[in-house]
């Protein structure tokens, strides 16, 4: 993962002044180091008898694709709302100030279906635990939530205590 680690650049005050955004694209633009990153991330969920990978907009996207395609698992896109043509569930979730909402068509995801949570980022784990909720609501069970990058220092992972989380790089 250490080449994976050292394609990840900082850009200083992005989205806004004082957040360090973790760029992903020079990653996503090496296809010898993604396609080790996607191998290594099918492999070690592969035992966990995977149905469907949920991820979220939109660098979730990015790697919950193919990660379901390894393990021959259907892909279920989460959304902000208005985004789906179907009906959905929504769940709402609190942010440092205010609300947010993510919404995943109320008939993907079938009872018993063993769910793996994919994305990009884990921070404050916010948005990973609504998601979790949407799965559990449709009838769902997480099998686990992985991601890329794990920002340890906002600690994302007490938010989703009690399900198995993991990620390849820790800041």
């Amino acid at each position: 993962m250490e080449k994976a680690k050292k394609l990840v650049l900082d850009v200083p005050d992005f989205p806004k002044k004082g957040i360090i955004f973790k760029d992903i694209t020079p990653l996503l633009a090496s296809p010898k180091v993604l396609r080790e990153l996607i191998e290594k991330w099918v492999k070690q969920n592969k035992k966990k008898g995977i149905t469907k990978v949920v991820a979220m907009e939109s660098r979730g996207f990015l790697f919950g694709v193919p990660v379901a395609i390894g393990l021959k698992a259907g892909f279920v896109p989460v959304r902000k709302p208005g985004k789906l043509p179907r009906k959905t569930l929504k769940e709402t979730y609190q942010l440092e100030y205010g609300t947010d909402s993510l919404e995943m068509h109320e008939d993907a995801i079938k009872k018993g279906d063993r769910v793996l949570i994919v994305d990009d980022v884990l921070a404050t784990g916010g948005t990973a635990d609504a998601v979790r909720k949407l799965v559990e609501k449709a009838g769902g069970k997480v099998a686990g939530l992985s991601f890329f990058i794990e920002l340890g220092f906002l600690k994302g992972k007490e938010k989703l205590k009690g399900f198995e989380v993991s990620s390849f790089i820790k800041y």
